[in-house]
Protein backbone atom coordinates (compact mmCIF):
# COMPACT_ATOMS: atom_id res chain seq x y z
CA UNK A 1 0.00 0.00 0.00
CA UNK A 2 2.79 2.45 0.90
CA UNK A 3 4.69 1.61 -2.30
CA UNK A 4 1.54 1.89 -4.41
CA UNK A 5 0.69 5.35 -3.06
CA UNK A 6 4.26 6.63 -2.78
CA UNK A 7 4.08 7.54 0.91
CA UNK A 8 5.31 6.05 4.19
CA UNK A 9 3.57 3.22 6.01
CA UNK A 10 2.86 5.60 8.86
CA UNK A 11 1.05 8.00 6.54
CA UNK A 12 -1.00 5.12 5.09
CA UNK A 13 -1.97 4.06 8.60
CA UNK A 14 -2.96 7.57 9.61
CA UNK A 15 -5.14 8.05 6.52
CA UNK A 16 -6.90 4.68 6.56
CA UNK A 17 -7.56 4.79 10.29
CA UNK A 18 -8.76 8.40 10.27
CA UNK A 19 -6.20 9.50 12.85
CA UNK A 20 -6.76 13.01 14.11
CA UNK A 21 -4.18 15.58 15.22
CA UNK A 22 -1.85 15.04 12.26
CA UNK A 23 -1.46 17.28 9.21
CA UNK A 24 -1.64 15.42 5.90
CA UNK A 25 -2.41 17.23 2.62
CA UNK A 26 -5.75 16.31 1.07
CA UNK A 27 -3.97 15.31 -2.15
CA UNK A 28 -1.91 12.77 -0.19
CA UNK A 29 -5.00 11.43 1.57
CA UNK A 30 -6.73 10.99 -1.77
CA UNK A 31 -3.69 9.21 -3.22
CA UNK A 32 -3.75 6.74 -0.35
CA UNK A 33 -7.50 6.18 -0.69
CA UNK A 34 -7.15 5.63 -4.45
CA UNK A 35 -4.37 3.10 -3.86
CA UNK A 36 -6.50 1.29 -1.30
CA UNK A 37 -9.37 1.10 -3.80
CA UNK A 38 -7.10 -0.28 -6.55
CA UNK A 39 -5.68 -2.92 -4.21
CA UNK A 40 -9.07 -3.87 -2.79
CA UNK A 41 -7.98 -3.04 0.75
CA UNK A 42 -10.47 -3.79 3.55
CA UNK A 43 -9.68 -2.73 7.15
CA UNK A 44 -9.36 -5.57 9.64
CA UNK A 45 -12.07 -5.44 12.30
CA UNK A 46 -9.94 -7.52 14.65
CA UNK A 47 -6.97 -5.21 14.24
CA UNK A 48 -9.11 -2.16 14.79
CA UNK A 49 -10.46 -3.70 17.99
CA UNK A 50 -6.93 -4.37 19.25
CA UNK A 51 -5.89 -0.78 18.55
CA UNK A 52 -8.91 0.85 20.15
CA UNK A 53 -9.51 -1.67 22.93
CA UNK A 54 -13.20 -1.83 22.00
CA UNK A 55 -15.40 -3.36 19.31
CA UNK A 56 -18.50 -2.02 17.59
CA UNK A 57 -19.94 -5.51 17.21
CA UNK A 58 -22.99 -7.01 18.91
CA UNK A 59 -23.17 -10.77 18.50
CA UNK A 60 -26.80 -11.96 18.46
CA UNK A 61 -27.09 -15.68 19.11
CA UNK A 62 -30.14 -17.54 17.85
CA UNK A 63 -30.95 -21.09 18.89
CA UNK A 64 -31.64 -23.62 16.14
CA UNK A 65 -35.04 -22.13 15.29
CA UNK A 66 -36.68 -21.68 11.92
CA UNK A 67 -36.34 -18.08 10.74
CA UNK A 68 -39.79 -16.77 9.90
CA UNK A 69 -41.36 -13.32 9.59
CA UNK A 70 -41.33 -12.60 13.34
CA UNK A 71 -37.63 -13.31 13.96
CA UNK A 72 -36.72 -11.57 10.70
CA UNK A 73 -38.64 -8.45 11.74
CA UNK A 74 -37.17 -8.53 15.25
CA UNK A 75 -33.61 -8.67 13.90
CA UNK A 76 -34.32 -5.88 11.42
CA UNK A 77 -35.63 -3.56 14.15
CA UNK A 78 -32.77 -4.51 16.47
CA UNK A 79 -30.06 -3.86 13.88
CA UNK A 80 -31.59 -0.52 12.89
CA UNK A 81 -31.81 0.75 16.47
CA UNK A 82 -28.26 -0.30 17.35
CA UNK A 83 -26.89 1.16 14.11
CA UNK A 84 -27.97 4.57 15.38
CA UNK A 85 -25.34 4.12 18.11
CA UNK A 86 -22.64 3.01 15.70
CA UNK A 87 -23.02 -0.69 16.53
CA UNK A 88 -23.18 -3.54 14.03
CA UNK A 89 -25.12 -6.77 14.62
CA UNK A 90 -23.72 -10.16 13.68
CA UNK A 91 -26.35 -12.91 13.81
CA UNK A 92 -25.23 -16.45 14.59
CA UNK A 93 -27.58 -19.42 14.53
CA UNK A 94 -26.45 -22.24 16.81
CA UNK A 95 -26.19 -25.40 14.74
CA UNK A 96 -23.81 -28.30 14.94
CA UNK A 97 -21.37 -29.22 17.70
CA UNK A 98 -19.05 -26.21 17.47
CA UNK A 99 -18.99 -24.40 20.84
CA UNK A 100 -20.13 -20.80 21.14
CA UNK A 101 -16.76 -19.87 22.65
CA UNK A 102 -15.06 -20.47 19.28
CA UNK A 103 -17.19 -17.73 17.77
CA UNK A 104 -17.01 -14.99 20.38
CA UNK A 105 -13.27 -15.46 20.79
CA UNK A 106 -12.83 -15.05 17.02
CA UNK A 107 -15.00 -11.96 16.50
CA UNK A 108 -14.39 -10.16 19.83
CA UNK A 109 -17.84 -8.58 20.28
CA UNK A 110 -18.61 -5.89 22.85
CA UNK A 111 -21.91 -7.54 23.70
CA UNK A 112 -23.39 -10.99 23.19
CA UNK A 113 -27.18 -10.98 23.00
CA UNK A 114 -29.02 -14.27 23.34
CA UNK A 115 -32.60 -14.82 22.22
CA UNK A 116 -32.67 -17.79 24.58
CA UNK A 117 -30.81 -18.38 27.85
CA UNK A 118 -27.09 -19.21 27.64
CA UNK A 119 -25.53 -22.19 29.35
CA UNK A 120 -24.06 -21.10 32.69
CA UNK A 121 -20.51 -22.00 31.63
CA UNK A 122 -20.80 -19.97 28.42
CA UNK A 123 -22.17 -16.91 30.20
CA UNK A 124 -19.50 -17.08 32.91
CA UNK A 125 -16.69 -17.38 30.34
CA UNK A 126 -17.94 -14.41 28.33
CA UNK A 127 -18.24 -12.19 31.39
CA UNK A 128 -14.76 -13.21 32.55
CA UNK A 129 -13.47 -12.16 29.11
CA UNK A 130 -14.96 -8.69 29.62
CA UNK A 131 -17.88 -9.20 27.25
CA UNK A 132 -21.27 -7.83 28.26
CA UNK A 133 -24.02 -10.48 28.14
CA UNK A 134 -27.70 -9.70 27.56
CA UNK A 135 -30.23 -12.52 27.62
CA UNK A 136 -33.89 -13.14 26.93
CA UNK A 137 -36.22 -16.01 27.74
CA UNK A 138 -39.47 -17.60 26.65
CA UNK A 139 -40.90 -17.84 30.14
CA UNK A 140 -42.62 -15.36 32.42
CA UNK A 141 -40.48 -16.45 35.40
CA UNK A 142 -37.15 -15.43 33.84
CA UNK A 143 -34.38 -14.01 36.01
CA UNK A 144 -34.59 -10.29 36.89
CA UNK A 145 -33.15 -8.12 34.13
CA UNK A 146 -33.81 -10.78 31.49
CA UNK A 147 -36.40 -9.97 28.87
CA UNK A 148 -39.14 -12.59 28.78
CA UNK A 149 -41.88 -13.28 26.27
CA UNK A 150 -44.33 -15.57 28.12
CA UNK A 151 -45.41 -18.00 25.42
CA UNK A 152 -48.04 -19.67 27.61
CA UNK A 153 -50.02 -16.45 27.61
CA UNK A 154 -50.43 -16.72 23.84
CA UNK A 155 -52.21 -20.07 24.09
CA UNK A 156 -54.43 -18.75 26.88
CA UNK A 157 -55.45 -15.71 24.83
CA UNK A 158 -56.37 -17.91 21.89
CA UNK A 159 -58.63 -20.15 23.98
CA UNK A 160 -60.20 -17.20 25.80
CA UNK A 161 -61.09 -15.56 22.49
CA UNK A 162 -62.60 -18.75 21.06
CA UNK A 163 -64.60 -19.32 24.26
CA UNK A 164 -65.94 -15.76 24.05
CA UNK A 165 -67.23 -16.66 20.58
CA UNK A 166 -69.18 -19.55 22.12
CA UNK A 167 -66.88 -22.47 21.27
CA UNK A 168 -66.59 -25.34 23.73
CA UNK A 169 -64.64 -28.01 21.82
CA UNK A 170 -61.25 -26.65 20.81
CA UNK A 171 -58.33 -28.17 18.90
CA UNK A 172 -54.69 -27.16 18.83
CA UNK A 173 -52.77 -27.21 15.54
CA UNK A 174 -49.13 -27.79 16.46
CA UNK A 175 -46.19 -27.26 14.08
CA UNK A 176 -44.57 -30.29 12.48
CA UNK A 177 -41.01 -28.90 12.80
CA UNK A 178 -39.34 -30.14 15.99
CA UNK A 179 -37.09 -27.05 16.06
CA UNK A 180 -40.12 -25.03 17.17
CA UNK A 181 -40.79 -27.16 20.23
CA UNK A 182 -39.50 -24.52 22.66
CA UNK A 183 -42.30 -22.21 21.52
CA UNK A 184 -44.95 -24.77 20.63
CA UNK A 185 -44.84 -26.69 23.90
CA UNK A 186 -45.33 -23.51 25.91
CA UNK A 187 -48.14 -22.21 23.71
CA UNK A 188 -49.91 -25.56 23.90
CA UNK A 189 -49.49 -25.56 27.69
CA UNK A 190 -51.18 -22.16 27.73
CA UNK A 191 -54.08 -23.48 25.63
CA UNK A 192 -54.46 -26.45 27.99
CA UNK A 193 -54.43 -24.10 30.98
CA UNK A 194 -56.95 -21.81 29.33
CA UNK A 195 -59.34 -24.70 28.68
CA UNK A 196 -59.00 -25.94 32.27
CA UNK A 197 -59.74 -22.50 33.71
CA UNK A 198 -62.84 -22.15 31.55
CA UNK A 199 -64.09 -25.66 32.24
CA UNK A 200 -63.57 -26.81 28.64
CA UNK A 201 -62.31 -30.23 27.53
CA UNK A 202 -58.54 -30.38 26.95
CA UNK A 203 -57.70 -29.31 23.37
CA UNK A 204 -57.33 -32.05 20.78
CA UNK A 205 -53.80 -31.80 19.40
CA UNK A 206 -52.66 -32.61 15.87
CA UNK A 207 -49.39 -31.65 14.15
CA UNK A 208 -50.03 -29.80 10.89
CA UNK A 209 -47.36 -29.44 8.23
CA UNK A 210 -47.60 -26.56 5.77
CA UNK A 211 -49.46 -28.53 3.12
CA UNK A 212 -53.09 -29.32 2.38
CA UNK A 213 -52.83 -33.09 2.85
CA UNK A 214 -51.53 -32.75 6.39
CA UNK A 215 -54.20 -30.18 7.25
CA UNK A 216 -56.97 -32.37 5.80
CA UNK A 217 -55.85 -35.30 7.94
CA UNK A 218 -55.95 -33.11 11.04
CA UNK A 219 -59.38 -31.71 10.19
CA UNK A 220 -60.82 -35.19 9.66
CA UNK A 221 -59.46 -36.30 13.03
CA UNK A 222 -60.90 -33.25 14.80
CA UNK A 223 -64.33 -33.65 13.22
CA UNK A 224 -64.68 -37.43 13.60
CA UNK A 225 -65.45 -37.60 17.32
CA UNK A 226 -68.81 -37.60 19.10
CA UNK A 227 -68.22 -33.89 19.80
CA UNK A 228 -66.68 -32.43 16.65
CA UNK A 229 -64.18 -29.62 17.07
CA UNK A 230 -65.65 -26.20 16.26
CA UNK A 231 -62.55 -24.03 16.79
CA UNK A 232 -58.80 -24.37 16.19
CA UNK A 233 -56.00 -22.52 17.95
CA UNK A 234 -52.98 -22.74 15.65
CA UNK A 235 -49.33 -22.47 16.66
CA UNK A 236 -48.84 -19.51 14.31
CA UNK A 237 -50.40 -17.85 11.28
CA UNK A 238 -48.64 -20.12 8.80
CA UNK A 239 -50.08 -23.22 10.47
CA UNK A 240 -53.46 -21.47 10.70
CA UNK A 241 -53.41 -20.78 6.95
CA UNK A 242 -52.75 -24.47 6.33
CA UNK A 243 -55.75 -25.31 8.56
CA UNK A 244 -57.93 -22.93 6.53
CA UNK A 245 -56.85 -24.75 3.37
CA UNK A 246 -57.67 -28.11 4.96
CA UNK A 247 -61.13 -26.89 5.98
CA UNK A 248 -61.86 -25.65 2.46
CA UNK A 249 -60.74 -28.97 1.01
CA UNK A 250 -63.20 -30.75 3.31
CA UNK A 251 -66.05 -28.45 2.30
CA UNK A 252 -66.26 -26.81 5.72
CA UNK A 253 -66.95 -23.11 6.24
CA UNK A 254 -64.94 -20.74 8.40
CA UNK A 255 -66.09 -19.57 10.91
CA UNK A 256 -69.59 -21.09 10.57
CA UNK A 257 -68.36 -24.70 10.93
CA UNK A 258 -64.88 -24.23 12.38
CA UNK A 259 -63.27 -21.01 13.63
CA UNK A 260 -59.51 -20.54 13.40
CA UNK A 261 -57.07 -18.25 15.26
CA UNK A 262 -53.34 -17.91 14.60
CA UNK A 263 -50.39 -16.03 16.07
CA UNK A 264 -48.05 -13.29 14.74
CA UNK A 265 -50.27 -11.17 12.42
CA UNK A 266 -48.11 -11.78 9.36
CA UNK A 267 -49.17 -9.85 6.19
CA UNK A 268 -50.76 -12.96 4.67
CA UNK A 269 -53.15 -13.18 7.64
CA UNK A 270 -54.91 -10.04 6.43
CA UNK A 271 -55.12 -11.40 2.88
CA UNK A 272 -56.52 -14.82 3.78
CA UNK A 273 -60.06 -15.81 2.87
CA UNK A 274 -61.56 -15.33 5.37
CA UNK A 275 -59.18 -12.84 6.98
CA UNK A 276 -57.40 -14.56 9.84
CA UNK A 277 -57.95 -13.70 13.50
CA UNK A 278 -54.57 -13.73 15.22
CA UNK A 279 -52.50 -12.82 18.27
CA UNK A 280 -50.46 -9.70 17.60
CA UNK A 281 -46.96 -9.53 19.07
CA UNK A 282 -45.22 -6.24 19.84
CA UNK A 283 -42.10 -7.11 17.86
CA UNK A 284 -40.96 -3.48 17.59
CA UNK A 285 -41.27 -3.02 21.36
CA UNK A 286 -39.41 -6.27 22.00
CA UNK A 287 -36.60 -5.18 19.67
CA UNK A 288 -36.47 -1.75 21.31
CA UNK A 289 -36.19 -3.33 24.75
CA UNK A 290 -33.37 -5.65 23.66
CA UNK A 291 -31.49 -2.80 21.98
CA UNK A 292 -31.92 -0.61 25.07
CA UNK A 293 -30.70 -3.48 27.27
CA UNK A 294 -27.57 -3.75 25.10
CA UNK A 295 -26.97 0.01 25.38
CA UNK A 296 -27.59 -0.06 29.13
CA UNK A 297 -24.97 -2.79 29.47
CA UNK A 298 -22.46 -0.76 27.48
CA UNK A 299 -23.21 2.40 29.46
CA UNK A 300 -22.95 0.51 32.78
CA UNK A 301 -26.52 1.48 33.63
CA UNK A 302 -27.58 -0.26 36.80
CA UNK A 303 -31.31 -0.40 36.05
CA UNK A 304 -32.36 -2.30 32.89
CA UNK A 305 -34.94 -0.62 30.66
CA UNK A 306 -38.60 -1.10 31.50
CA UNK A 307 -40.19 -4.08 29.78
CA UNK A 308 -43.10 -3.27 27.45
CA UNK A 309 -46.57 -3.76 28.93
CA UNK A 310 -48.61 -4.58 25.82
CA UNK A 311 -46.75 -7.58 24.40
CA UNK A 312 -49.73 -9.56 23.03
CA UNK A 313 -53.35 -8.92 22.14
CA UNK A 314 -56.03 -10.41 19.91
CA UNK A 315 -56.76 -8.97 16.48
CA UNK A 316 -60.24 -10.24 15.66
CA UNK A 317 -61.04 -10.85 12.00
CA UNK A 318 -63.51 -12.92 9.98
CA UNK A 319 -62.05 -16.38 10.75
CA UNK A 320 -63.57 -16.38 14.24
Amino acid sequence: MARESGVSRTTVSYVLNGKTGVTIPESTRQRVRDAAARLGYTPSAAARTLRSGRSDLVLCVLPDWTIGPVIDTLLDHLATRLADRGLSVLVHQSRGPRPLSDLWRAVTPRVVLGLAPFAEDDERAMRQAGIQVVGSALDADAQPGTFSVPQTRIGQLQVEHLAERGHRVVAYAAPSDDRLAAFADRRLAGAVLGCARLGLPEPQVEAVALDVASAVAAVRSWRSGTEPVTAVAAYNDEVALAVLAGLRAEGLRTPEDVAVIGVDDIPAARLAAPALTTIWQAIDAQARYLADAVLAALDDTVEPPAQPDDVFHVIARDST
